[in-house]
């Protein structure tokens, strides 16, 4: 008599199966990458059109100019009448177009 284990059918799943299966498979989202270049287009684009810039210091200081240059962590703000500044970035709370404020699309217009 032949013993139980010969008369046992293995199952495996067909190829279809596997890659059905893997198809499944939730893949997580890449992560954004470090570098996006939206500060430095921003600051080509108001550079190259001299765009006249409300700079808001974190002690709220208003400073009105145009950037010249930037680096990694300063700016050069050119002033009409008053000496250019080099400022450092982690001074500044935000910036904004002059003509948005006489648009009236930002605070204390």
């Amino acid at each position: 008599m032949p013993d139980s284990a010969s008369r046992r059918k293995l199952i495996r799943p067909g190829a279809g199966e596997v890659r059905r299966e893997a198809s499944r498979v939730v893949r997580r989202k890449q992560t954004p990458p470090e570098q996006t270049n939206a500060e430095e287009f921003y600051y080509l684009k108001q550079m190259a059109a001299r765009t006249p810039m409300v700079v808001v210091l974190t002690n709220d200081e208003e400073l009105r100019g145009w950037i010249e240059w930037y680096d990694k962590s300063s700016l050069k703000l050119n002033r009409e009448h008053e000496p250019n500044l080099l400022l450092l970035k982690h001074n500044i709370r935000y910036m904004f177009k002059e003509e948005e404020r006489r648009r009236g699309g930002k605070p204390g217009s």
